[in-house]
């Protein structure tokens, strides 16, 4: 297409995109409905918080403007487009960026008046960046070609790797972590790999990863009799109704006595698959070549241990493709997934997924109880509430609730987590995880009578879900995790909600648990990293009475999976193998330990010391509030008092300063909670920002109304100028920039909008250059 000079500079990114990019990709031969994406999502941008406030920080968001395919499963090359006033490669480190989370080789910049190409796998002598014409983008067969060279796929394994994925039609497309963790997979299976492991962190759709894994192999014929094994009843019941519903009638869950070979798909417990006695061992009702795959749900528990009965139905189909999928993968001298599965195929992490968006962000309470810091040694000849003596030594935080229980500690911990509550959202999803059953049953018991009059109205408030409740207990949980059902609202637990529960509307956990297991502690914290923006859930709080938090500040928190060369001795013991009930999620020991616990009453406790931190960009946790927060923003984008006022003048429309601000994660509604309601967007600004004193909306606008600014315009349009001052005093100056403000009561009884702006100002400009002033007026003092 070709424009007169200088038109072509005054047409828009998309006006490039359609009139210059797309044709130029479509004579290349890229068919525009199955290789050509456009304007793709690749995450949404990190969730900021601060106090009780969060926003989304959309300056961070990653969003392609073209994602090229071979098939609409595998993504090859990644376009970023700019307009006809930038340059050609203006766009390639953005494109790049994308390139390399996407894990392909090629990317490309354009402006329409030709393309730069970056090539990660270049061949001999082949330059790595190259200026192309519009004429001479490559075909598809040669980004698909560079593809392959690139991860090392060769002709005879491309078949299994262009199998599509499932589509049920509500547009639903794995994110891009998600496909890039099932195209590595599907690679290693096509290259005839059959141990596979995939650590992707909580809450970031393993089991949707897994369905689209199976279907793809099990569509392209590689795997026909499929094994899904879990070792919590609620995650198999979950996946056969959720993720895995699309098998249908293809589909069965495993009894305890046969496997029915009449069907293809699976799901079954460890627990009712196998046993201590051979008539116990249900896997093997069918022969050991009868599963071509079977994936490992949670690998780092059961199956990980050499010398767990589990592991002999692995050892048992051992000529199947096995995949093991978890979010913290075991790795002690004595227990690791990747000595039996190999090294990750891939790895999604918490802090990638918090860092992309997709995963909620979490505040840390730290509270330090006086007898837990400074121990506690009981008086001479003390007995307790049984009259048991006390020994004559210090007790201090380990011993609490194992050894020691101090009834009034219990009651203090109870009230603190109802006045966090109180102060939020009483009915906000709570799970708080005690050091066993009793403790549990004690915590319950606290609440209830900590939240008063709210437990007397709503008996179903707080409950026990521990190993021990049966039938009550899978009631209590199927309750909590619906996103739907108010009550339970807290759970109190010791091990049953650690890991494996999709409570994705909880948003506090509690921990009066000592944890020294990195694995546990990663499977606690990602009970609540699910973002549920239906719900309002975009963060999480994590108050923690037993310094568990400072597992945070180890490199293995989110670090590399690597086998350390010492005994797991501080892990929690595996589950009971078998336990006695194979369908009961009984992951907890009974509390007879051998241990009697000795409870004391009337021994004063109270809080000595309390912390809040936030996660901060690098992963780390920092003591910031919001307003340090937004402060550090603003002085980002203006480095001056100055320069903002400047700026604020020259806008057209202050709303766009607002919105690339918001973009930022600044959202005023926030700061107007820290400072005042009443201030207006300028002045929130400038005393957050540069410590100047504000003034309200309403005192701008009476500043404004003494200065008998209106007389230099008529009747009507003084009533119309006036009522949009108002306005501002009430609503800001978001609202008298919007047009639509002229449809609203007083404007209505002046006329409609269009006969407003073009009978009473003379047409759109003027009175868009009316409103200019008015703004003008409002701000005019901020000129000095």
């Amino acid at each position: 297409m070709s424009l007169p000079p200088g038109e072509k500079k005054k047409l828009s990114e998309s006006d490039i995109c359609d009139l210059y990019i797309t044709p130029a990709l479509k004579r290349a031969g890229w068919d525009q409905f199955t290789q050509i994406r456009r304007e793709v999502t690749l995450t949404p941008g990190p969730i900021i918080v601060r106090g009780n406030m969060s926003s989304r920080n959309k300056k961070k968001k990653k969003f392609a403007d073209y994602v090229l395919s071979w098939e609409p499963s595998l993504p090859v090359a990644v376009l970023e487009a700019k307009d006809n006033n930038h340059s050609i490669g203006h766009g390639m480190q953005q494109a790049l960026g994308y390139a390399e989370i996407m894990q392909i080789p090629t990317a490309f910049s354009s402006n329409g008046d030709g393309f730069e190409q970056h090539n990660k796998h270049p061949s001999s002598g082949e330059d790595i960046e190259t200026s192309l014409s519009l004429t001479a983008f490559p075909d598809p067969q040669t980004l698909w070609a560079r593809y392959k060279s690139f991860r090392g796929i060769e002709d005879g394994e491309q078949t299994l790797l262009m199998e599509p994925y499932h589509d049920d039609g509500s547009g639903k497309e794995p994110r891009y972590y998600q496909a890039e963790a099932i195209n590595r997979t599907i690679e290693a299976v096509a290259k005839g790999k059959n141990r596979v492991l995939l650590v992707m962190a909580t809450g970031t759709g393993k089991t949707y990863t897994t369905f689209q894994i199976i279907w793809r192999l099990w569509k392209a014929g590689a795997a026909k009799r499929i094994l899904f094994l879990a070792d919590r009843n609620i995650l198999v019941d979950q996946t056969l109704v959720n993720d895995f519903k699309p098998f249908g009638s293809v589909m069965t869950k495993i009894g305890s006595r046969r496997i029915d070979p009449s069907y293809e798909i699976h799901l079954g417990l460890y627990q009712s698959l196998t046993g201590r006695e051979e008539s116990d061992k249900t896997f093997k009702t069918v022969s050991p070549d009868f599963f071509d795959l079977i994936v490992v749900d949670e690998c780092h528990r059961g199956s990980a241990s050499e010398n767990s009965e589990w592991r002999e139905i692995l050892e048992y189909f051992k000529g199947a493709i096995q995949i093991g999928l978890t979010a913290t993968p075991k790795e002690t001298k004595d227990v690791s997934s990747s000595t039996y599965f190999g090294e990750p195929a891939y790895t999604y992490s918490l802090k990638q997924g918090i860092e992309d968006g997709f995963l909620a962000p979490y505040k840390v309470v730290k509270i330090d109880i006086d007898k837990d810091v400074e121990g506690w040694t009981p008086p001479p000849g003390a007995i307790d509430d049984l009259g048991n003596p006390l020994e004559d030594r210090q007790y201090n935080q380990k011993d609490m609730d194992r050894l020691l229980v101090l009834n009034q500690r219990t009651k203090l911990v109870a009230a603190r987590v109802m006045q966090l509550l109180n102060a939020t959202d009483p009915f906000s999803k709570t799970i708080i995880f005690c050091e066993d059953i009793d403790h549990a049953e004690r915590m319950r018991k606290a609440i209830v009578n900590a939240a008063g009059q709210i437990a007397i109205d709503n008996p179903q408030y707080v409950r026990r879900i521990t190993g021990d409740t049966k039938e009550d207990g899978k009631a209590d949980l199927d309750n909590f995790i619906d996103p739907e059902s108010k009550f339970p609202v807290i759970a109190t637990t010791s091990e049953m909600l650690t890991t494996g529960v999709d409570a994705k509307t909880c948003k506090l956990i509690v921990l009066d648990k000592t944890i020294t297991s990195m694995t546990t502690f990663k499977q606690i914290i990602g009970r609540g990293t699910r973002v549920d923006e239906e719900h309002g859930k975009w963060y999480f709080t994590i108050m923690d009475f037993k310094k568990a938090t400072e597992l945070f500040n180890d490199p293995d928190f989110d670090g590399e999976a690597v086998v350390i060369y010492e005994p797991g001795n501080d892990d929690p013991p595996e589950p009971p193998d078998p336990p006695i009930d194979p369908e009961d999620d009984h992951l907890e020991l009974p509390d007879s330990t051998g241990i009697t616990k000795l409870v004391v009453s009337g021994v004063e406790v109270e809080i000595i010391a309390e912390r809040v931190s936030f996660i901060g960009p690098d992963g780390a946790l920092i003591t910031e509030s919001y307003r340090e927060f937004a402060r550090k923003q603003i002085l980002t984008e203006f480095s001056s008092l100055d320069d903002f006022i400047r700026k604020w003048n020259d806008a057209d429309k202050k709303a766009a300063i607002i919105q690339e601000l918001e973009e930022h994660g600044i959202l005023l509604e926030n700061l107007a909670e820290e400072v005042g309601k009443d201030f207006g967007d300028f002045d929130l600004l400038c005393h957050i920002a540069y410590d100047q004193p504000p003034l309200t909306r309403a005192e701008r606008a009476n500043n404004v109304k003494k200065r008998n600014y209106f007389t230099k315009y008529g009747d009507e349009a003084r009533k119309v100028l006036s009522a949009l001052l108002d306005k501002y005093a009430d609503e800001g100056v978001r609202t008298i920039e919007d047009a639509r403000v002229l449809r609203l009561d007083p404007f209505d009884e002046i006329g409609t909008p269009v006969e407003i702006i073009r009978d009473v100002f003379g047409g759109k400009e003027q009175y868009e250059q009316a409103v200019r002033e008015l703004e003008q007026q409002i701000y005019r003092q901020a000129d000095g």
